[in-house]
């Protein structure tokens, strides 16, 4: 499950959205709480973006945005957009393109920045294991449990 995690955690809103879940262990929780408190645990555009869009409200909006603006940010920067073209290039090769243009910028803002994927999606294994984007994907909990 990915309990020891050396690199920065970049949050996916597959975790994002399952946070609150009964069936989250408190050992995933507290991993959780402690990568925070060191500052490991980054977002980027698109995720900014899924969250935003996930809102109930202007109100609720501008919470969220304003506390996960706080964490670092991981940029889409040329190499970044070249990665995920790449990637999905890659992916049309063996049938498998037709992955969320999200996650596949996810990925290689990952890969671009040697960290980790925190999800709860399958995805991130497929663009991993038919790509060349090098990510640590971390599952929230185990597959199917939440």
């Amino acid at each position: 499950m990915g309990a020891w995690v050396s690199r920065p955690i970049l949050f996916d809103n597959s975790a994002w959205a399952r946070l609150a879940s009964p069936g989250l262990s408190d050992l995933r929780a507290e991993q959780l709480a402690g990568w925070l408190e060191e500052g490991r645990v980054a977002v980027c555009l698109p995720f900014l973006l899924e969250v935003g869009y996930s809102a109930r409200d202007l109100r609720d909006h501008e919470k969220l945005l304003v506390d996960l603006r706080s964490l670092p940010h991981m940029e889409i920067t040329p190499a970044v957009e070249d990665l995920a073209l790449n990637a999905q290039y890659e992916l049309a090769r063996s049938g498998h393109h037709r992955l969320p243009p999200v996650d596949l910028l996810i990925g290689a803002v990952a890969a671009h920045y040697d960290s980790a994927i925190l999800h709860y999606d399958h995805d991130f294994d497929l663009i991993q294991e038919r790509t060349s984007l090098a990510y640590e994907s971390v599952w929230l909990a185990p597959a199917g449990s939440l």
